[in-house]
């Protein structure tokens, strides 16, 4: 949060040194702090993303850990340490919550929170029922939930891979006005013309129709999530 406030003021200074114009630099230290905030919710996404590609690697675990003669228990508190890089603090907490209170359904429950991903909810519910109901079939759910899995994100990448080069290109369209403005900034006419009012409501006009193109580009572009259906508690075997 600090960051973005620093280098949209770091923006301001240096823009401000440039063209003398104020109207200008405020435009463009508001831009660049409105799509830094942006990039922070972009990096928020990619969390989420490598969280999803980690749902192989963690069935995968998972499968091996059953196989090997460990307890559901030993083979989730052993991903605090073997599991996917993106998962392991995730593992750490539930090892410790489980350590605390010894409810391992609580402590299934409040992992699915803390992660909040559909594909994980979905790994850790057949977990919970094997848990209650016996794990005869777990094996085969899990390799047969991973097929699912696998699939998806194969998909997904697929559909990724061909919207990147509309996203790149709406990147350079929303940028570009602005680094010419900031090298048109160095004719005083240009910096004088922009510090009228009615430069100023350009430049207002302006930022808000970029914002809104970008969001706009962005909300078309963002492939739909499935709902998580397991989010909530475990209630296998009950009324």
């Amino acid at each position: 949060m600090k960051l973005r406030f620093i280098f949209a003021f770091t923006a301001f200074l240096l823009t401000f040194l440039v063209s003398q114009s104020l109207t200008i630099s405020l435009s463009l230290a508001l831009f660049i702090l409105v799509f830094l905030s942006m990039a922070y919710r972009k990096s928020i996404s990619k969390r989420y993303l490598a969280i999803q590609e980690s749902a192989p690697e963690l069935i995968d675990l998972l499968i091996s850990g059953v196989q090997s003669g460990l307890s559901l228990n030993e083979t989730l508190v052993g991903l605090a340490d073997r599991g996917p890089e993106v998962l392991r603090p995730y593992f750490r907490k539930f090892k410790s919550d489980l350590f605390i209170t010894g409810d391992f359904e609580k402590s299934i429950t409040q992992l699915k929170i803390e992660i909040g991903h559909h594909s994980i909810d979905q790994i850790l519910e057949c977990l919970a029922m094997a848990k209650i109901l016996g794990s005869n079939e777990l094996l085969s759910i899990l390799r047969l939930l991973g097929s699912f899995i696998r699939e998806d994100l194969s998909l997904r990448s697929e559909i990724a891979v061909k919207q990147n080069w509309i996203k790149n290109s709406a990147h350079i369209s929303a940028a570009a006005p602005w680094i010419l403005l900031l090298l048109l900034s160095t004719q005083p006419t240009t910096a004088s013309a922009y510090s009228t009012r009615t430069g100023a409501v350009v430049l207002i006009t302006g930022l808000l129709l970029t914002i809104f193109a970008y969001l706009w580009m962005n909300f078309l572009s963002k492939l739909p999530e499935p709902e998580r259906i397991f989010s909530g508690t475990t209630h296998v075997g009950n009324p």
